[in-house]
Order: structure tokens, then C-alpha cells, then sequence
């Protein structure tokens, strides 16, 4: 098997198919290096442009996400680096990145399933993008999560602040939501006080005061 063979085999596993070629074309045409990671609490990837300790473009998305959700974030990843190359002071989620994020949904919507493509078209449909539809679009991709029955998980969005709950991936601690910061809160693990920031659309256990 060739390199590219090989490189094309990983990218399967973790995309729709009808995005492989895309998604490697694009690695290929800005030479990146795609790191595929564990999970991770605070954020679901991430993109860094060339600096002297590390040359290349480099876009970092979490290894747990179902195909869709991947490219999902991939697309939001690669439009950082895209607006890297054309506007190198824009603000991070300003209109600059915006733009170049509509215009890659808009592009690879035939990749997701029919529910998804239509949310993204109400999505992309204006700047500045729609907070509340881009959460829609995240709570209907983790319906395509193995195991899960197609019904809409509970997000920490969806809690007051204050709300007791906890993680799918994290069982055995006891968080309260405190603050919200955009996309992201302040929680407090309860046994030990350490203070978390856990994204908004992380589907979640809620629970009563007593921690039942």
C-alpha cells in the first residue's frame, strides 16, 4: 500500500466517504498536518498556522467524533486556515472567517445526511452565522453518534446555570454549570472544586439538587 493509500485509509475511518478525496486534495494543496486526537473537554479541534517551531499548517480534530461531526469540524478548521492565507489579522470568528466557513458548508453539504444539509442551508444563508442554528446542526450530528437511538440529547446549553450534571465521557464526576462564555462554560467538579470549561453543546445527564 502507498503512502497515500495509507494516508486515504485513515481519512476513511474518520469521514463520509463522499468527502475523502476533498478533505486529502486539501491537506495535499496546503501541505497539513492533520492530527487526529484523543478527546479532548475543552474543544473539538483546532487550527495553527506556520511558526519557526512548527512550519506547516496544522489542523487538530478530535478522534471520537462520527464522520459527520469530523468534517463538521474539519470544514470550521479549515476555514481558519483559509482565512489565514487572506486576511492574516482577521479576528478569529469574525466576517473574514465566517465567510470563508459559509462558503465550505455550502460547498461540502451534499457530505452530510438530509436533515443536517437542510440546517446547514438556514445556516449559511446570512452573515453573521446564526449561534442558535449552529448548535441545531451540532445536537442533530450527535444523533449519527454509534448507539445512539436518532433522539436529541440533552446539551448543557439547554441547562440553567447552576444545573447539576454529568459528562457521557466522565461518569464518575459531579459538575455544576456556573458562567456561560460564548460557546463554552465555567463548571465546577464537585468532589474536588476543579473548574472545567466544557463546551455548550456537550450532551449531558442532568440531575436533581441531590445529585441523583
Amino acid at each position: 500500500m502507498t503512502p497515500q493509500e495509507q494516508y486515504t485509509a485513515i481519512l476513511q475511518r474518520h469521514l463520509p466517504e463522499t468527502s475523502v478525496e476533498w478533505v486529502f486534495n486539501f491537506l495535499n494543496r496546503h501541505a497539513v498536518r492533520l492530527h487526529i486526537t484523543r478527546q479532548r473537554r475543552s474543544k473539538l479541534g483546532d487550527y495553527r498556522w506556520p511558526q519557526p517551531h512548527h512550519p506547516s499548517h496544522e489542523i487538530s480534530v478530535n478522534g471520537d467524533l462520527n464522520p459527520y461531526f469530523f468534517l463538521w469540524v474539519f470544514l470550521h478548521e479549515a476555514a481558519h486556515l483559509n482565512t489565514h492565507l487572506k486576511h492574516p489579522h482577521a479576528q478569529p470568528h469574525g466576517h473574514e472567517w465566517q465567510d470563508e466557513y459559509r462558503q465550505l458548508l455550502t460547498e461540502r453539504r451534499g457530505d452530510f445526511p438530509a436533515d443536517v444539509a437542510e440546517a446547514i442551508a438556514r445556516y449559511t444563508r446570512r452573515i453573521p452565522l446564526p449561534r442558535a442554528v449552529g448548535r441545531e446542526i451540532e445536537a442533530l450530528l450527535r444523533r449519527y453518534n454509534p448507539g445512539s437511538d436518532g433522539s436529541l440529547a440533552t446539551t448543557l446549553d439547554q441547562l440553567p446555570p447552576g444545573s447539576l450534571f454529568r459528562l457521557g465521557q466522565k461518569p464518575d464526576l459531579l459538575f455544576r454549570s456556573v458562567e456561560r462564555h460564548r460557546t463554552r462554560w465555567t463548571c465546577i467538579e464537585q468532589r474536588t472544586g476543579r473548574r472545567y470549561l466544557v463546551n455548550g453543546q456537550a450532551p449531558v445527564i442532568p440531575l436533581d439538587p441531590s445529585g441523583t
